[in-house]
């Protein structure tokens, strides 16, 4: 895994940084999904994301806060099992 989004993006989902994105790893299914994913298998670390978030939900793996470690797991769950990786943004939510 490169890059993360992290809290921060849920129940905003600005799409800023899919349009930069020159690997188009960047996904979330609109009107189901709360935030947006980075595809850890397509992500080819070039960081043209971080920059456009408007919230600064994006970080590099190593730079990805104690507090929102878990996204980095749900990031790569969502590629494998949405409902999973949406239970576990849901969980990390209500802890708030």
């Amino acid at each position: 895994m490169t890059y993360v989004i992290a809290e921060p993006c849920v129940d905003v989902t600005d799409q800023g940084c899919v349009g930069v994105c020159p690997v188009a790893c960047i996904h979330f299914d609109e009107g189901v999904d709360r935030k947006l994913y980075i595809d850890p298998n397509e992500c080819i670390d070039c960081g043209a994301c971080e920059p456009v978030c408007p919230v600064e939900a994006i970080f590099g793996e190593f730079d990805l806060p104690y507090e929102w470690e878990q996204y980095a797991e749900i990031d790569a769950l969502w590629y494998e099992d949405k409902d999973a990786a949406r239970a576990k943004v849901d969980a990390a939510k209500e802890k708030d």
